[in-house]
């Protein structure tokens, strides 16, 4: 499970496992995690975490949240980023660093296109990949993607997803999760 190292000025404050699929950080009370700064907004950001893949979302925060220093609406969380909000640094840890994935084939990825990861690559190993409200799967010979959650419509070639219903892939197809444009290609 995968964890987060928050600290304030240099001093570490607390050390969260991301127990729960979504969880949110905020100054207000009712967040899972809660960071006490006037310049926190009061629901700040959430993560959502499935399987070994955690995902950061500002929740339009008036400060706005950073990562390795660029802003960010949302975010694929890796291995030892570094979260901005206010004066807390949040590192995240992941635990299912595996080193098997490096050796597995990559038979299918996305190529970011836009935003502060573009030209960024996520790697299709997995039977399943959840991105921002859509679920890519694997299967023996084509990959499928389903709008899976979230008001936001998700785009394939510019057509709107239907809710719950499998679309297959193609090569040099184009995905659009909410303003996030990324190409999927066949290796």
């Amino acid at each position: 499970m995968a964890k987060l190292i928050i600290s304030r000025n240099g001093q570490v404050e607390q050390q969260i496992q991301l127990s729960k699929e979504r969880m949110t950080l905020g100054r207000h009370p009712r967040n899972d995690i809660v960071l006490a700064d006037p310049a926190v907004s009061g629901e700040h950001a959430a993560i959502v975490t499935i399987l070994d893949d955690s995902f950061l979302e500002d929740l339009h925060s008036t400060n706005g949240t950073f990562v390795n220093g660029h802003r960010i609406g949302k975010h694929f969380l890796q291995h030892q980023d570094v979260i901005k909000m206010a004066r807390y640094e949040v590192s995240f840890l992941a635990d299912g660093i595996r080193p098997l994935a490096a050796a597995q084939p990559v038979l299918a990825e996305l190529a970011i296109l836009n935003g502060s990861d573009a030209g960024k690559h996520v790697a299709l190993t997995r039977p399943q990949t959840a991105l921002g409200g859509v679920v890519i799967q694997r299967h023996p010979q084509f990959y499928t993607i389903t709008h899976t959650e979230g008001a936001a419509t998700s785009l394939l070639n510019g057509t709107p997803l239907d809710a719950q219903v499998a679309e297959r892939l193609s090569d040099g197809d184009v995905i659009d999760l909410d303003g996030t444009h990324m190409t999927f290609r066949v290796a």
